[in-house]
């Protein structure tokens, strides 16, 4: 590969990286740019709601002459079609990619790149994805609408339990049994290339985002089960055949009682640091004194700075975690309120990230009802910037929409709704934040 072809890669995956957009992550191994990995968030109001879906997609030689090869890694071990474009062995149907007969215009350019791929393979992710299959783009009989119906529902449950209950259990090692198959996966594939270890570059970000989103994941868990009873068997389209399809029982009872096993273990992984932080502080490791320094810089930077009021404590003299608390601001919802935070940051920092858990109650729709708030730092490595995005996120009165950093239903659909609805968040938040003032510590 020539050096103007990993120049351009590295340029576009660093792109990716600085970026804005929640849904779409890259890495790969630094000894190789040519082998990427990505993931794709699924996006909202869609059957792949906040689902993990990850490709591998490798670049040839010919980079951006030709494009790159993408394969689908979350395929159930190559046994589940997640959509008409996206097969169970790991082709993904694209024009650009030269997998499909598109219309003129339609075909690769090296104007285009990697996000141009990754955007329109999220495109695939619609509300309707039975319209993407050849031959049923305006099929509206009754028939038709009927099987519409059938397949958004099971790639809803599939999507909950493969691309985000599993690959988290396996993550947090919460053992199930696992039936043991003979057909093509395009991950093990992948990685029985590789010499050296696993390569799991979205582990934390997935955990993560888990916690954002845990309360719409019960929510669309809860809807769903009042729709299917408990064993029902899932349609088989008309387009799906032996080997590609989507094969399964509707089981939200247990899909609930696993999210929920997964929202404690990942609280009980966190609430760990403390004592991981503490050994590392006892053994005099680098990790820890960086962060006892960033502490101290930041509370001499906050003692300076007027604008915003928060007090800085670490718990128990423990770097590794911290207690922040924000003062609202005159003239804002947040006026009078008194809000204690805890933040919590592993040995394994910079490339694990903190966790962050209101402990004061607050009605906001970028905290969730648990306490988590969907915020996202500038720079990962700077504790500083975690604490100015935390409070960037609670502070803004008219942020652009965006649900991805919707992580309490209720109070989003206020903030988003008609003019009495948004007066009514308003209120809702003041009162949460005379509530915290009040029962203050």
């Amino acid at each position: 590969m020539s050096n103007q072809s990993i120049l351009r890669i590295t340029r576009e995956l660093g792109e990716i990286q600085r970026g804005s957009d929640l849904s779409l992550a890259v890495a790969c191994r630094d000894i190789d740019v040519r082998h990427v990995r990505a993931l794709i968030i699924g996006p909202p109001d869609t059957p792949y709601e906040f689902g993990f879906f990850e490709f591998a997609v490798k670049f040839t030689k010919d980079y951006p002459t030709r494009a790159p090869h993408v394969t689908a890694t979350t395929t159930n071990g190559g046994r589940t079609r997640f959509n008409p474009n996206i097969y169970a062995a790991g082709k993904v149907c694209l024009s650009i990619l030269g997998t499909w007969r598109g219309e003129r215009g339609e075909e690769w350019s090296s104007a285009q790149g990697l996000e141009s791929i990754l955007i329109s393979i999220q495109s695939l992710m619609s509300c309707n994805p039975y319209e993407n299959e050849p031959g049923f783009e305006d099929a509206n009989s009754d028939y038709d609408k009927k099987n519409q119906a059938a397949y958004v529902a099971k790639i809803r449950h599939e999507s909950l339990r493969i691309s985000v209950i599993e690959r988290l259990e396996e993550y947090l090692d919460i053992n199930r049994e696992r039936p043991t198959v003979t057909v093509y996966n395009a991950e093990e594939d992948y990685q029985a290339s590789r010499d050296d270890a696993p390569f799991e570059p979205f582990k934390d970000l997935c955990k993560r985002r888990f916690l954002w989103y845990y309360q719409s994941y019960l929510a669309s868990i809860d809807e769903a089960a009042t729709k299917h009873k408990e064993g029902e068997r899932f349609e088989k389209m008309p387009f799906e055949g032996p080997g590609n399809t989507m094969e399964g029982t509707y089981q939200y009872a247990a899909l609930r009682t696993r999210l929920v096993k997964i929202f404690e273990t990942l609280n009980k992984e966190m609430e760990a640091w403390a004592a991981e932080g503490m050994a590392a502080v006892q053994k005099e490791m680098s990790i820890a004194s960086n962060l006892q320094r960033q502490y101290e810089q930041i509370v001499e930077r906050y003692k300076k700075q007027d604008a915003v009021t928060i007090n800085l404590d670490l718990v128990d003299k423990n770097p590794f975690v911290w207690q922040l608390v924000v003062f609202g601001r005159p003239m804002t919802n947040l006026d009078g309120g008194i809000f204690r935070i805890m933040i919590y940051i592993s040995p394994k920092f910079p490339d694990v990230l903190p966790r962050v858990r209101f402990e004061t109650p607050i009605f906001h729709h970028r905290v969730s009802p648990d306490g988590v708030i969907c915020y996202d730092a500038t720079r990962k490595d700077d504790m500083k910037s975690h604490i100015e995005a935390i409070i960037s996120a609670i502070e803004e009165e008219s942020p652009a929409y965006d649900p991805r950093t919707l992580v309490n239903p209720e109070a989003a659909k206020l903030f988003w709704g008609t003019q009495e609805e948004k007066k009514l968040y308003s209120r809702r938040l003041r009162r949460s934040a005379q509530d915290s003032a009040e029962n203050c510590f």
